[in-house]
């Protein structure tokens, strides 16, 4: 039997099956009407928090586990939704107000805030709703005094299943027994697949309802390369594993090897590779893949798990601390990108019936311009200590454009005035992610210094298509002709003013868009980090002369299923 899901951690795993169960805690229905017990229920809670901010510090200080850089800053990130003032004053009041028990007032606050999270379009902060589930069930075994099992129970070669596995559950994993793991739920955006790739753990989320057939210890294998489990396999089929997982082996430490080596094709291009990050701890992983630089640096992040805006200090160090472990690289930021999918439950912006096209981004930051300047200030004057470059969201016209330059303008103005040191020239871009920007990118990129191309929001507004509805998600395509044109304009008519363009949506890192962008002429591209070594190896074996034919040929094609099947073919 074979199960399909989503590969999340490549590679592949031939073991025993182990099945985890998480208990799970059901509301009760008690209603805490006595003041004192409410009291008293606020206590609880209050004290499981603390145990549980305590548990997780000890993971972080557990030298046997190895933690990673990225291991630590989820960890970082679960603390900090631990403290979360907005969760904490939620579940205070559910008690107090709708006399509820600090049991059922956790599940309700957590259950609304995962909901918040999954429902969001970008699926890098919506995979954070696993860490949420994550400390909200942390937090309720604290409550009710349940104990976690142990990892050393795992026999060798083990793969777990589960409905689920916690961020903090993969992080401890004893990777010397669990060899993969299986889940019914996920995405691959999630910290779990994260950790996984990290640790180097095929695993394969989303499974769904079919990972029940599985018992334990059966045999198994999981394939996270495809995204496939077979279920007790006779002796062939693991033979051709076995030499499946050899093959692999031999690949990971060839694209391993090209770290050190610049992305230049075949015919002597220098193609730059970057990567897309939120913060300063993802530096590492970064420059061990080979990247060059940061082609996106969120900030929307600094802004999130906190019930008040971060102070221009708070910032600046955030800044300073990326440009210092950038070593001189290049690093774009990207101005605040809120709204839409992206909430701040402080922040107060009002519901809306179309969100992704309404009150967001740029838009925010240009009306309300007292939280724009204390970003730019933050920015510039991080700018001294590495190779800062400023990048607006969500451009749609001209004016937006202008009026951002004329706000970074004045901030520049009032820094000379302190006397404060920045970088006068910091490089300054604008994100194409709008079909409006896409098609006067002619006339966009006379106000700024390079272009860097957005293509989940661009398909996504092209096509009118949310990726986050089942029923139209299948449309969403980014080798739809429509998209390709769209792109291969914004290059065209930026190499018209010489400037450069880069590409920082999921389809720069996918293998068969590589070619193709290269052909269109595309300057750099960014992605996530652990991507960059296959990008290069398609770059490096490939001349720019054939990619022009392939971005010829396929402009000759009219649908996308015809120019997918042509660009497998020149793949292999």
């Amino acid at each position: 039997m074979r199960i399909k899901g989503v590969g999340v951690s490549a590679g592949i795993s031939i073991g025993s099956a182990y099945i985890l169960k998480e208990a799970k805690t059901l509301v009760s229905g008690i209603i805490i009407s006595d003041k004192e017990a409410k009291e008293i229920e606020i206590k609880k809670f209050n004290q499981a928090v603390i145990t549980a901010i305590e548990e997780v510090e000890s993971i972080k200080s557990d030298k046997s586990l190895n933690l990673k850089p990225e291991d630590l800053d989820i960890l970082d990130t679960q603390i900090e939704f631990l403290g979360d003032p907005q969760i904490t004053e939620d579940i205070h009041e559910k008690i107090f107000n709708e006399s509820k028990s600090a049991n059922d007032a956790i599940i309700e606050v957590i259950d609304g805030a995962v909901h918040m999270f999954r429902n969001m379009e970008d699926e890098y902060i919506g995979a954070r709703s696993s860490d949420i589930r994550d400390i909200g069930n942390r937090i309720l075994r604290n409550l009710n005094a349940r104990s976690v099992s142990s990892g050393k129970q795992y026999g060798k070669n083990t793969i777990l299943i589960a409905d689920d596995l916690s961020p903090s559950d993969t992080i401890t994993l004893d990777i010397s027994r669990v060899i993969g793991f299986a889940t019914r739920y996920g995405g691959k955006n999630s910290h779990t697949a994260i950790i996984a790739k990290a640790k180097g753990i095929p695993a394969i989320v989303g499974c769904g309802p079919e990972l029940t057939n599985i018992r334990n210890g059966d045999a198994i294998i999981v394939d996270g390369t495809c995204g496939e489990i077979i279920l007790n396999p006779d002796s062939e089929i693991i033979r051709i594993y076995k030499a499946k997982q050899e093959i692999i082996f031999n690949e990971q430490a060839f694209l391993k090897s090209l770290r050190d080596l610049p992305a230049i094709t075949a015919d002597g291009q220098n193609v730059r590779l970057y990567a897309n990050i939120s913060s300063a701890e993802e530096l590492e992983q970064v420059f061990e893949n080979g990247g060059e630089g940061v082609g996106l640096m969120r900030t929307e992040l600094l802004f999130m798990g906190r019930d008040t805006l971060p102070s221009e200090e708070e910032q600046f160090s955030f800044y300073k601390q990326v440009a210092i472990k950038s070593k001189n690289r290049p690093v774009i930021i990207r101005t605040l990108d809120i709204g839409g999918d992206k909430q701040l439950p402080y922040f107060g912006i009002p519901a809306e019936n179309n969100p992704s096209l309404g009150y967001r981004a740029i838009r925010i930051s240009l009306d309300k311009k007292d939280i724009f300047f204390i970003q730019l200030r933050a920015i510039l004057r991080a700018s001294v200590f590495g190779n800062l470059k400023i990048m607006f969201p969500m451009i749609s016209n001209l004016s937006e454009v202008k009026q951002a330059k004329e706000c970074l303008r004045q901030v520049k103005l009032e820094l000379e005035h302190m006397g404060v040191d920045f970088d006068p020239s910091i490089g300054l871009g604008i994100m194409i992610e709008i079909p409006s920007a896409a098609l006067m990118a002619d006339i966009l990129i006379n106000e700024v210094d390079f272009f860097s191309i957005g293509t989940n929001d661009l398909c996504q507004y092209t096509l009118a298509v949310d990726r986050m509805n089942d029923k139209v998600s299948a449309l969403y395509n980014h080798f739809n002709p429509g998209v390709l044109r769209l792109i291969s304009n914004v290059i065209e008519q930026a190499h018209k003013q010489n400037k450069s363009v880069g590409l920082c949506g999921e389809m720069a890192s996918d293998p068969l868009a590589t070619l193709l962008l290269l052909g269109m002429g595309l300057d750099e591209f960014s992605m996530t980090a652990r991507l960059i070594p296959s990008i290069k190896n398609i770059l490096i074996k490939n001349s720019v002369s054939k990619a022009r034919e392939v971005f010829k040929n396929v402009m000759g094609m009219d649908d996308p299923e015809t120019i997918i099947n042509y660009l497998q073919e020149v793949i292999k």
